[in-house]
């Protein structure tokens, strides 16, 4: 089947993906745009987990303020590579997203190293409590509690929920999904967000 600078194009808006990458990925799947996405997709976090270990020390630092009268705030530090990348309206697009997310979904945590082990230890014996009467073998209740533990994180840690605009991806896939696209490391290195009225 002949690849046409058209299905090149509609790949590559959809995508993000050069010009060769979008016409080999094409070429390898016989034309079907739906596969050759996935081959791309695939491809960009194979190359996004080699970039996960480059220095990330540029960035920037952006705040969020939601509701009238400003009634939540965020402030989130967003590191890359280069100065250069810090500078696209892309990445500025990716942090705004991520404040909101902080802002909508108000996680404690980056990523899951950085739960204390005390927090973790307390919702493992709530857990464990929870399941006490059941009449189940240990590794079956090892798997009920891995499963609550991953909905912890989910509603606790900002790299694992779910995205506010795409509940189908999670936040560390759309970094993820952002390294592949910018080709450069990308770390959410810390955030703060405030509510009116709170107490500290």
């Amino acid at each position: 089947m002949t690849i046409s600078i058209d299905m090149v194009r509609e790949l590559r808006q959809r995508t993000g993906a050069g010009v060769l990458d979008a016409k080999n990925a094409l070429e390898s799947t016989r034309g079907d745009i739906d596969q050759a996405i996935q081959i791309l997709r695939e491809k960009g976090v194979a190359k996004a987990a080699k970039k996960a270990s480059r220095e990330a020390s540029e960035g920037m630092v952006t705040s969020y303020i939601h509701g009238s009268p400003g009634r939540v705030g965020v402030l989130l530090e967003l590191n890359c590579e280069t100065d250069f990348v810090a500078r696209t309206d892309r990445f500025a697009e990716l942090a705004r997203g991520l404040s909101m997310q902080v802002a909508a979904a108000s996680p404690s945590w980056v990523d899951v190293g950085d739960v204390p082990e005390d927090v973790l230890e307390a919702e493992r014996q709530v857990l464990a409590k929870q399941l006490e009467g059941e009449n189940k073998p240990a590794e079956i209740l090892a798997k009920i509690v891995a499963g609550r533990l991953d909905k912890f994180y989910a509603e606790n840690v900002l790299l694992r929920q779910p995205f506010i605009r795409d509940e189908t991806i999670s936040i560390g896939q759309l970094v993820t999904q952002a390294i592949a696209e910018m080709g450069e490391n990308i770390v959410v290195r810390r955030f703060q967000r405030f509510e009116l009225g709170e107490k500290v």
